[in-house]
C-alpha cells in the first residue's frame, strides 16, 4: 500500500480525486480501489515542548535559568490533533511506501518529514520515501504531479534548513522573551515583552521611521529651470545641474539649500545664448513583468486595493483551495519551468473565457512570444502564482477574490505580448557656465502596457518631462529667456502602509547599514518568508506594539518601550538577513546546519547577559496592553511567532530528535 501524507485535508482529498475508484472513506484517511491511501495532517500534529519538559524548574520565569538550550530536542504531540496523528501512526505501519506530500516549501517539507520521524520510521521505508509537488490542485495537474515523484531525500538539505530556523527561533525567542519580560518587570511593567527574531526587527523599522518623522525639521531648498528657445522659437524646460563646487551649499540628497546661490544662477542664465553639449536620442524597451510571487502580488494589492498583507494571502488560499482557480500561492519564485508552456494555450483559453474584460480593447495574446519569466533555472520546489486550467466565474467570486484573481491573471497574459517600446532622449545644455538637463520620452508601441490601463494616480515613471522635445542637435545654439526660481520643502519621510512594510521586509538590504552584510545579502535578501510575512506584521498588532491610522502603520507606546529597552541588534534586521542567507545556503547544500546553531547559540549567551545588565527604563510608566498571550504557542509556520505568559515566542516549526539526527548527520 502507498500512503500518501498530504499537509493539510483539502490538498489530500485533491490527491485522493486522481487515484482508482471507488473510494472507501475513513475517519482521517481515504483508501482507493486500488488500496492505496490518502491520509494528512491538519496542519501541524508536533510542537516544540515546553521548557518545563526539560526541567520542571523551567515552569517558572527565572533570569537564573537563562539561556535554556537543549541538549536533546523534544516533540509533543498537539493535543487537538491527537486523534490524526494516531491515524498516520496506524496507516504509516502497514504502508509499504510513503510519500511525502506537504506544500512545496522548506517548512512544508519539514511538516511532514517531522511526523514520518517522531513515528519511527527507519530503514528501507524511510530510504525509498518519495516526495510529491503539487501547486495545482485541479485534478489534471494533480496527475501530472503524480508521474513526477521525486526521492524524498532529495530534500533533506530542505528540511534541514527548516529544522534549524525552527530550533533558532525557539531558542531565541524563548530566552529573549523570557529575559526582556523579567526586567520589564523591576521597572513597572506588567506585560510580556514578546521578542522574536523577525518580529522584532520588523518593529524597530516602524518605530525608527516614526521617530524620524517625529524629529523631521522641514528646510526649503531650490531649484533652477531654464526656459530655452531654438530660432524657430519652439519652447522646452531644462533643470540645473549643481556642479562640485555648490557641494558646500547642498544637503547629503543633493538638494541646494542656498537661495543665495539659485538666485544668482537664474540672474546668470536670463536672457542669455545657450548651446546643447550632448544629446543622446534611443529607442529603448521594456519586458513584461515577471508573474507574482506572493511578496509582489501583497505589495502590489496593498497599492491598488487597500489590502493588507493577511487579507491577499488568505484570499489567495481560497483561489487555490476551494475554487482552484490559481496555483500554489505561498510562493517565492517569481519564474515558470518551460515544460509549462505547452499548458499556456489551456490556461490563456480558460482566462480569456472567464475574465474577457482583461483584453477587451487589447490586442490577442501571442502565443509565440516567450518572456524571461519562463527559466528553468530559477525554478525549485514551486513556481510563480498563475491561472489554472479552470475557468472562472466570477459572479461566484467575493470582491476580493475578483480582484487577485484578475490581478493574478493579468500578470500572466503579459507574458504572451511585446515588449513596451518608447523612444528616449536625453538633452544636456550649457548656459553661461552652467549646466542643465531635461529628457523626454515618447511611446512607439505599448506592448504588453496595454493591458494595465493607466490610472489617474499613476505617476510617470519618474520621467521629468514626458512631453516632446522639439528637434535637436549636439551644438545647437539656443537662447535661454526667464530662469525660473522654484522654492520647496524637504518632506518628512511617510509612515509605512502594508505594501511599504512588506515592499521594506522583501529588501531588506536597503535598512542594512553594514557594507559586508549587505553584500552578502545581495542574493538572498528579505526579512521573513512568503508564508510568514502577513502573519508577522498581524502579529504585531495583536501584541499591541503596532497600530493603524488611516492606511499608515505606526508603533505604539508599548512598541517604542521595547525597542529602546533592547540591544540594537536585536532590533535592526541585519541578524536576521544573515539568519536567512544561512538558512537559504543550508537548503542549497552550502552550508551545514552545526556551523548555523553552534554560533548562534554563542552569541545567545552573550545576549542574555547584555539584557540583565540593564534596566528597559524606555517601558517605565508604559502601560501593558490589554490582552491575553495564548497559553501555547512557540510560534506557527504560516502565521509566524505567537506568544505565551511562561512560553516562547518567535518560533516558527518544530522538529524532533529522530529528525535531527538524520538531518544533522546529513548536513553536519
Amino acid at each position: 500500500m502507498i500512503l500518501y501524507i498530504a499537509e493539510k485535508p483539502s490538498l489530500g482529498r485533491a490527491i485522493a480525486d486522481v487515484l482508482p475508484k471507488p473510494h472507501k472513506k475513513g475517519e482521517g484517511y481515504i483508501t482507493a480501489a486500488n488500496g492505496d491511501t490518502v491520509s494528512w495532517c491538519i496542519g501541524h500534529l508536533l510542537e516544540q515542548a515546553e521548557p518545563d519538559s526539560y526541567d520542571p524548574a523551567f515552569k517558572s520565569w527565572s533570569f537564573d535559568h537563562l539561556p535554556i538550550v537543549p541538549q536533546q530536542w523534544k516533540m509533543t504531540p498537539k493535543s487537538k490533533t491527537r486523534g490524526q496523528l494516531s491515524v498516520l501512526r496506524k496507516l504509516v505501519k502497514q504502508a509499504c511506501q510513503l510519500v511525502n506530500a506537504g506544500d512545496p516549501d522548506r517548512e512544508g517539507q519539514l511538516l511532514v518529514d517531522e511526523v514520518i520521524a517522531y513515528l519511527g520510521v527507519k530503514g528501507d521505508k524511510l530510504e525509498q520515501t518519495q516526495r510529491l509537488l503539487v501547486s495545482d490542485l485541479n485534478p489534471q495537474a494533480v496527475k501530472r504531479a503524480l508521474g513526477q515523484l521525486r526521492s524524498n531525500r532529495e530534500f533533506i538539505p530542505l528540511s534541514t534548513s527548516a529544522l534549524a530556523r525552527s530550533r533558532a527561533d525557539w531558542l531565541y525567542g524563548m530566552n529573549m522573551t523570557r529575559a526582556y519580560t523579567l526586567q520589564g518587570r523591576k521597572v513597572g511593567y506588567q506585560g510580556v515583552l514578546s521578542v522574536g527574531r523577525v518580529q522584532t526587527p520588523l518593529l524597530g523599522l516602524v518605530v525608527r521611521r516614526d521617530e524620524a518623522i517625529e524629529n523631521f525639521v522641514s528646510k526649503p531648498f531650490y531649484e533652477v529651470l531654464a526656459n530655452l528657445y531654438t530660432q524657430e522659437q519652439a519652447h522646452f524646460k531644462a533643470k540645473w545641474q549643481p556642479s562640485e563646487a555648490c557641494q558646500p551649499y547642498m544637503d547629503e540628497e543633493g538638494r541646494v539649500l542656498s537661495r543665495r546661490l539659485a538666485e544668482n544662477v537664474v540672474g546668470r542664465i536670463t536672457e542669455q545664448p545657450a548651446k546643447v553639449t550632448d544629446l543622446q536620442a534611443k529607442d529603448k524597451q521594456q519586458g513584461q513583468p515577471l508573474p507574482y510571487n506572493l511578496s509582489s502580488l501583497q505589495i502590489d494589492a496593498a497599492k491598488r486595493f487597500g489590502m493588507s498583507a493577511k487579507t491577499v494571502l488568505d484570499t489567495c488560499q481560497s483561489l487555490y483551495e476551494k475554487h482552484k482557480l490559481i496555483t500554489y500561492p505561498r510562493s517565492d519564485s517569481r519564474y515558470l519551468p518551460k515544460e509549462q508552456l505547452a499548458l499556456a494555450p489551456v490556461v490563456i483559453g480558460a482566462v480569456l473565457k472567464g475574465a474577457g474584460e482583461l483584453t477587451a480593447q487589447c490586442a490577442a495574446p501571442d502565443l509565440k512570444i516567450v518572456s524571461k519569466a519562463w527559466n528553468d533555472a530559477k525554478v525549485d520546489a514551486h513556481h510563480a502564482i498563475v491561472p489554472t486550467e479552470k475557468v472562472a466565474t466570477l459572479s461566484a467570486l467575493s470582491q476580493a477574490e475578483k480582484q487577485i484573481y484578475l490581478q493574478l491573471a493579468r500578470q500572466y497574459l503579459a507574458q504572451f505580448y511585446p515588449v513596451y517600446r518608447y523612444h528616449e532622449t536625453q538633452v544636456e545644455v550649457e548656459i553661461a557656465g552652467g549646466h542643465f538637463h531635461t529628457k523626454a520620452k515618447q511611446e512607439i508601441a505599448p506592448g504588453w502596457k496595454q493591458l494595465f490601463p493607466k490610472r489617474s494616480d499613476d505617476k510617470a515613471d519618474g520621467d521629468e518631462a514626458l512631453a516632446l522635445l522639439p528637434p535637436l542637435h549636439k551644438g545647437q545654439e539656443l537662447h535661454s529667456g526667464l530662469g525660473e526660481l522654484i522654492e520647496k520643502q524637504t518632506q518628512p519621510p511617510k509612515a509605512f502602509t502594508d505594501a511599504t512594510l512588506l515592499s521594506a521586509m522583501t529588501g531588506i538590504s536597503r535598512y542594512v547599514t553594514n557594507p559586508e552584510i549587505r553584500k552578502i545579502l545581495k542574493e538572498t535578501d528579505g526579512l521573513g518568508t512568503e508564508a510568514t510575512r502577513a502573519g508577522i506584521i498581524e502579529l504585531l498588532f495583536k501584541r499591541g506594539f503596532l497600530t493603524r491610522q488611516g492606511k499608515s502603520i505606526v508603533s505604539t507606546p508599548v512598541g517604542r518601550g521595547l525597542i529602546n529597552s533592547l540591544p540594537e541588534s536585536a532590533t535592526t534586521p541585519d541578524m536576521t538577513a544573515l539568519w536567512e542567507s544561512h538558512l537559504d545556503a543550508i537548503s542549497r547544500k552550502e552550508a551545514k546546519y552545526l556551523s548555523f546553531m553552534a554560533p548562534l547559540v554563542e552569541s545567545l549567551n552573550g545576549l542574555i547577559m547584555q539584557a540583565g545588565a540593564q534596566l528597559p527604563k524606555a517601558l517605565q510608566g508604559v502601560e501593558a496592553p490589554k490582552r491575553s498571550f495564548k497559553k501555547r504557542g512557540y510560534g506557527n509556520r504560516r502565521g509566524g511567532a505567537t506568544g505565551a505568559k511562561g512560553k516562547a515566542s518567535g518560533a516558527k516549526k518544530t522538529a524532533t530528535r529522530a529528525a535531527a539526527k538524520t538531518r544533522a548527520k546529513t548536513s553536519a
